[in-house]
């Protein structure tokens, strides 16, 4: 009998290379921007127009970034593979950057050196936080109305003062935005990339930025940083809950107005978006060194000449963090790989 001969290797069809999304990259770039250039004016709030643009940007530029994480964390699942990305791209970089900026802080001779992993330094929050959120991501899978169910946790978490520990307040704070993501769909995202949308979009950010400008003398801007309960505030659970469904409201609209004007194209930018955790955890050296040093002493940063000149100087920390020559100086402590410290992956037997 003739044996049917094996195709040649030519012949097996590729799979196709995963192409990233442009209009996602494109939005965390231009969030990381308002992350980076946030932080360089914070301490520049004497100055109106600094503070009402800090007040802006807080309102929703984590929101923002909690959302695509929750959308891009859509199928994430305890599998072997994904579980120890989870290890490599949340807890091992955690653990470095805890101990880098507890280092910095002790050589800039702030006090003794005090490192603690249960109470995240600075910015390494944020990998806390999505390490928690990502490993209960099966869980919100499985609940009926999720984002309901988020909006209820994040409201009852100001009512008590939780302990400072992993940060448990902005944890359960921030979580509506993580869930709402999760269950983003693609085609919700093509609203708002419609034309209309973005007109839309423009007028949402504008007004807001209006709005910010009339309060931020009368609103306590330690609100949008969700980090506290609502005695703390100095408020009652009452006016805090409905400030906090208020403030969750404000956000979602502002991350959709957001994505609303983001380009949903390639543009110089796109392959900047792929490394934001990069300028996310790179700049705070950058920040914590302006501090350290007193340069937030000179009078002519304190115009609105300086404040524009440092958010000048967060776009091109930002750009300059998330390009190749970066990734490869620090990938060793923002994307480590290990691959001797687990197992060999295993592949699912076939009948």
């Amino acid at each position: 009998m003739t044996q049917t001969a094996e195709p040649p290797a030519a012949a097996v069809p590729a799979r196709p290379a995963k192409v990233r999304d442009p209009f996602l990259d494109n939005a965390k770039f231009l969030a990381i921007i308002l992350v980076v250039s946030g932080h360089l004016i914070e301490d520049l709030r004497d100055v109106e127009a600094a503070r009402a643009v800090y007040l802006w940007v807080y309102m929703f530029h984590m929101p923002v970034f909690i959302v695509i994480t929750g959308y891009l964390s859509r199928s994430f699942t305890f599998s072997s593979g994904k579980a120890r990305k989870l290890i490599t791209n949340l807890l091992l970089p955690f653990v470095i950057f805890e101990l880098a900026y507890s280092i910095f802080n002790w050589l800039a001779g702030n006090g003794s050196l005090r490192v603690s992993l249960l109470d995240p330094y600075y910015l390494t929050w944020f990998l806390m936080a999505l390490f928690a959120w990502r490993l209960s991501t099966p869980v919100w899978q499985q609940v009926k109305w999720p984002v309901a169910v988020a909006v209820v946790i994040a409201l009852l978490s100001g009512t008590s003062e939780l302990p400072r520990e992993l940060e448990l307040n902005r944890v359960f704070g921030l979580l509506p935005f993580y869930v709402l993501g999760l269950f983003l769909k693609p085609e919700h995202l093509e609203l708002v990339k419609r034309p209309i949308a973005r007109y839309l979009g423009i007028a949402v950010l504008l007004g807001a930025l209006v709005v910010a400008a009339l309060v931020h003398r009368r609103m306590n801007i330690v609100w949008v940083y969700w980090r506290h309960s609502n005695d703390f505030l100095g408020v009652s659970d009452l006016v805090g809950t409905l400030m906090r469904m208020g403030l969750l409201l404000c956000a979602m609209i502002l991350v959709f107005a957001f994505l609303a004007v983001v380009p949903t194209g390639f543009t110089w930018f796109s392959s900047l978006g792929s490394a934001t955790l990069y300028a996310y955890l790179l700049h705070g050296f950058v920040v914590k060194a302006f501090d350290y040093l007193g340069w937030y002493d000179l009078r002519w940063l304190h115009t609105e000449l300086g404040v524009a000149s440092l958010w000048m100087l967060g776009v091109a920390i930002s750009i300059g963090f998330c390009t190749n020559p970066a990734k490869r100086a620090f990938g060793w402590a923002v994307e480590p790989k290990m691959p001797w410290f687990f197992t060999p992956l295993t592949k699912p037997k076939r009948n």
